[in-house]
Formats: structure tokens, sequence, C-alpha cells
């Protein structure tokens, strides 16, 4: 899913809309409550996006190390597990 898709998903998440080459500009909205977001608004959605898969991915590796190291194991050890 596009950057663009995340963004306006998180500003209007009942929306449907299409668009060519995640450009703004090329929004075409089939069913939007309220007014259309802006671009800066989009660019704001796009960076806390961002921000919050770069939090997720931490805390998901995070979580991984403190079950390893509760079992005693290594990354490598946990793959030989699960082949």
């Amino acid at each position: 899913m596009s950057d663009l898709v995340k963004a306006i998903r998180l500003l209007k998440p009942n929306s449907q809309f299409s668009f060519n080459n995640d450009d703004y500009s090329t929004i075409k909205w089939d069913v939007l409550d309220g007014d259309a977001p802006t671009q800066k608004e989009i660019d704001a959605a796009m960076k806390q996006v961002e921000a919050d898969e770069i939090a997720t991915t931490k805390a998901t590796a995070t979580a991984k190390a403190a079950l390893l190291s509760k079992l005693g194991i290594t990354a490598e050890e946990a793959a030989l597990l699960l082949s």
C-alpha cells in the first residue's frame, strides 16, 4: 500500500478514491465525508504514518529480543527451531 493511500486512510478512513502515480493533484474522490484533505495535511499524515511504522518496527524488535532472552536462545537458534 502506498504512503499516499496510508495517509488518506489515516485522515479519511471511510473515503473512497483513486489517483495516478502517487500524485495528490490526480486524486478523484468517489466517497468523501467533509472536505478533501489538503496537500499539507496529507504530507503531515505521511510523516505520521512513517513515524508509526518505525515505532512499530522498533517495538517488534524489542519484543522479539525480550522473548529470545527469556527463552535463553539466539535468533539463529530460534530460526532453526522454526525450520
